[in-house]
């Protein structure tokens, strides 16, 4: 059996929608917002409205009848740490989006703009492993200092869709897998997966990790240290300089890899060296993540944009493959991720969670 699900990913400068009937795409769309449009609100929680005209005007024009819809599937937001799974949208959920509790961000509007359209129609809303999925085993929080803990922020939506993928590729199920897996984007998430479970991965949003196109990933501590009290930069400035102006950004002065990769072709030593470096620190976070699997590896996946870039990921291969069978399983769809969990929950193959 196959049921309707409309599907809402909200982005910094995008609202995304779908819909679907069981797996098959009846519609989609992708509607960017310009910085002007955007300039108008003073933060995320007021652009609300305009995603909701937004919303409606577009299921309206596809004339698609909204009474046809099964549930409704938001992007899942900053949240309190949560395992992985489906959850139905809650008051607490809400709640917490709503005052920012956890953080600001765009996505924290999918679920709020889903339980506005499912109210209406009387059915239920939902959300799909957030970035906020938390599975670390024990010895993963340990940081190094007891003031601090490691935090599991990282792409939980496209880690988990994939990981089910290759499974049942691999003619099994995720539950039963071991798998590294990589998104690689504007960020970079390189995750242990045991059995179902992302049981280690690095903090792809605060700064852990490999650098990517625009995050600087691990930074030197007592040098960082000397940056934050010299007197040169705001807090601000130098939080948009771990994430936002790190990475690549900060060597070449862009984040598109197109353009990086132009220029490595076009013999750019700096270029080169960068992107090399960026590759060898992917690399270096795969071969952790086996160790925390002590080599019992099904797969090492790459995934994210990224991984459309033949260059960048045989650089991977060559390093990792060593290891276990690399595949590739190139971009996101977050749309697909959030129908293919709520699906599950409706054909009782998987029950939803409560947050």
């Amino acid at each position: 059996m196959s049921f309707d699900v409309l599907t809402i990913n909200p982005g910094s400068t995008s609202t995304k929608l779908a819909v679907y009937q069981g797996d098959k795409l009846l519609f989609e769309e992708t509607i960017r917002h310009g910085m002007e449009e955007l300039a108008n609100f003073k933060n995320v929680q007021e652009q609300f409205d305009f995603r909701w005209q937004v919303l409606r005007r577009v299921i309206d024009a596809f004339g698609y009848d909204r009474n046809q819809l099964d549930a409704v599937v938001g992007r899942g937001g900053l949240l309190r740490p949560v395992a992985g799974g489906t959850y139905m949208v809650t008051d607490k959920m809400l709640e917490d989006l709503q005052e920012n509790r956890y953080g600001e961000h765009a996505s924290n509007l999918g679920a709020m703009l889903a339980k506005k359209l499912a109210d209406e129609l009387q059915i239920s809303s939902y959300i799909v492993d957030p970035v906020v999925v938390d599975e670390l085993q024990p010895v993963a929080r340990f940081s190094g200092n007891e003031l601090i803990a490691r935090k599991s922020i990282f792409h939980a939506l496209n880690h988990k869709a994939v990981g089910r993928k290759i499974a049942k590729e691999l003619g099994s199920d995720y539950e039963n897998m071991n798998f590294v897996i990589a998104h690689l984007g504007g960020g970079i998430s390189v995750a242990t997966h045991r059995q179902g479970k992302a049981i280690d991965v690095n903090n792809a949003l605060d700064g852990d990790g490999p650098f990517s196109p625009e995050r600087s990933g691990s930074l030197p501590m007592n040098d960082f240290l000397e940056a934050c009290f010299s007197g040169n930069w705001t807090k601000h400035e130098l939080h948009d300089l771990i994430v936002g102006r790190g990475g690549m950004i900060s060597y070449l002065g862009t984040n598109s890899m197109l353009d990086v990769e132009a220029k490595v072709q076009a013999g750019d030593e700096r270029a080169i060296d960068a992107f090399e470096a960026m590759a060898y620190q992917v690399s270096k976070e795969i071969g952790a993540c086996s160790v925390v699997l002590q080599g019992k590896i099904d797969a090492i996946i790459l995934t994210g944009g990224l991984a459309r870039s033949e260059l960048f990921t045989n650089k991977i291969i060559g390093q990792t493959s060593w290891i276990s069978n690399v595949i590739i399983e190139p971009g996101e769809d977050e749309l697909e991720a959030l129908n293919n969990g709520v699906q599950r929950v409706l054909a009782g193959l998987e029950k939803e969670k409560i947050y």
